[in-house]
């Protein structure tokens, strides 16, 4: 019997998630500064007479078992692709955060396209998978592609940044979670409430800092936190006003910035140093403000197989 096949996916932060107008499609278009960062899945592919779906680990409970889960809708995919019987069992052990606004789904998608490609031998092109990835999700290219990109589009058109050192960072972990298009929903309507209007023609085209961007290519944590933005957080926080107070809290204990990850609920902290992280996690936990906490660090790689 074919052996079993795991892929290891990385989290993300958008250290930076401008958003232009809604468009006719019902998309934004994006300019979204990726960084992967080191809380990841596995997702392990094994030979079977069905497509299956088994998960454990944090939150597994949330996470769907049929095929509107993502990473079974990557198997399909390739497996339609190549006119392979998709036969399989994708056993995903969950590390990081279930509809926290890190990319955990697109990462368990990226992870299957990466172990299937390899237990079904289809040899797929690293051009043939980023077309599948995109087909699923905004931010499945950037899970395979990791270390630090610009998405443009709806995100999913990635161009690689240069990192000149590691980002030391904390997630504080909410209860529940918050449906992306429904985020997107309150920023188009916060959008119309203020007058300025929501559309594409009314919302100016979204572009990277430049600030930022040098600040990730000189490694330089402090002009970091002083560019990164998220244009979903005014609507994250409308619909979970709680979040405030969690990213008082890491504020408050030294973070140089404080920003709601994605589409949310997770807050991301920047911190100085792995001791100031180390700092600031202690405060978050103590806080009262979130349900868990997690340190890390970025950038770190994409998708990629494991021996285990």
């Amino acid at each position: 019997m074919t052996r079993p096949v795991t892929a290891r996916v990385p989290a993300k932060v958008n250290v930076q998630l401008a958003v232009g107008g809604l468009r006719p499609d019902g998309f934004h278009d994006l300019a979204n500064v990726f960084l992967a960062v080191g809380l990841h899945d596995e997702v392990t592919a094994a030979p079977a007479d069905t497509l299956r779906v088994t998960v454990e680990g944090a939150d597994a409970g949330q996470v769907p078992l049929d095929h509107t889960n993502l990473a079974a809708r990557a198997a399909l995919a390739l497996a339609e692709r190549h006119g392979v019987a998709p036969g399989v069992h994708l056993h995903i052990v969950k590390d990081i955060p279930v509809a926290g606004g890190m990319a955990g789904g697109s990462a368990d998608a990226a992870g299957a396209l990466l172990a299937c490609d390899a237990l079904w031998g289809t040899g797929a092109t690293r051009a043939e998978l980023l077309e599948i990835c995109a087909a699923l999700g905004s931010d499945v290219p950037f899970s395979l592609v990791g270390g630090a990109a610009l998405g443009r589009g709806r995100g999913e058109l990635l161009t690689p940044l240069e990192t000149g050192g590691t980002f030391h960072w904390v997630f504080a972990v909410a209860d529940g979670g918050l449906s992306t298009p429904a985020v997107y929903r309150e920023c188009d309507r916060l959008r119309e409430a203020s007058g300025a209007g929501a559309s594409a023609a009314d919302v100016p085209d979204p572009e990277p800092s430049p600030a930022l961007l040098a600040a990730l290519r000189t490694g330089d944590a402090t002009a970091l936190a002083a560019a990164v933005a998220n244009d979903l957080q005014p609507a994250a926080l409308s619909l979970r006003p709680a979040l405030a107070g969690t990213l008082r809290a890491g504020a408050d204990a030294g973070a140089l910035a404080s920003l709601v990850s994605g589409s949310g609920p997770t807050c991301a902290f920047l911190a100085k140093d792995a001791e100031g992280a180390q700092v600031v996690a202690g405060a978050l936990a103590a806080s009262g403000t979130c349900r868990t906490v997690r340190i890390t660090s970025g950038p770190v790689p994409g998708a990629r197989l494991v021996d285990v």
